[in-house]
């Protein structure tokens, strides 16, 4: 008898191990049908132990809080992403100046700004295609804060290069000290579509994509 008593209760304290550490792969119901099989098949001379017993309870009830906590996080999300997708239609039809530093060349000429954290000495500007090539190179104006630049689609050596192609402005801003006082650069465009299939909405100003979190001003 004691022999068979040792085994009982070997077999339920792997039952109750097993048992806490699976709760997180199995459904609700088949955690229930373990433990409603547990309890029929228990020794009636050494039944499950109330602690344990307690303690796998408590173990369902978590899982189960925790089950329900993720599907409604999901639902959320969901929301949310279709909320801010609506939100972000309004932005079509609107002209927007968002931080990117791309831009699409529409109507032979691509609206860039710059932003200098205080007055600098000498700014160089250059435009390059999405190889990487440098197509212009220029000088910009020096004064602290905002400043534009619209580039006319024309290379340094005059060719009047062709809409839909993307080109990065990269500026270089230097006080009297050197040190640099570049912030950050700007596109301006219309917004002709959005984008959610990466979950996050972006604004298309042509070719570009932006996010609306980017988006510093917003015009008619």
């Amino acid at each position: 008898m004691t022999v068979a008593a040792t085994t009982s209760t070997t077999t339920t304290t792997a039952s109750t191990a097993s048992s806490s550490s699976v709760t997180s792969a199995i459904t609700s119901q088949q955690f229930l049908n373990l433990l409603v099989t547990e309890l029929q098949n228990q020794n009636p001379l050494d039944p499950t132990n109330s602690t344990d017993f307690i303690n796998q309870l408590t173990s369902y009830a978590n899982f189960d809080q925790q089950q329900t906590l993720n599907s409604n996080m999901g639902t959320l999300v969901s929301s949310l992403n279709s909320l801010l997708t609506l939100n972000s239609s309004n932005y079509i039809g609107q002209t927007v100046t968002a931080k990117t530093d791309t831009g699409t060349l529409k109507d032979g000429q691509i609206s860039f700004g710059y932003s200098l954290e205080s007055a600098a000495s000498d700014v160089t500007l250059s435009v390059k295609d999405s190889s990487g090539n440098t197509v212009w190179t220029g000088s910009g104006t020096t004064i602290s804060g905002t400043n534009s630049f619209t580039w006319d689609g024309t290379a340094t050596d005059g060719t009047q290069l062709t809409d839909g192609g993307q080109y990065t402005l990269n500026v270089s801003a230097t006080d009297s000290t050197g040190q640099s006082v570049y912030g950050y650069t700007t596109v301006t465009g219309k917004v002709t579509s959005i984008d959610n299939s990466s979950g996050t909405p972006m604004l298309n100003i042509g070719s570009t994509s932006v996010s609306t979190s980017n988006v510093i001003g917003v015009t008619s």
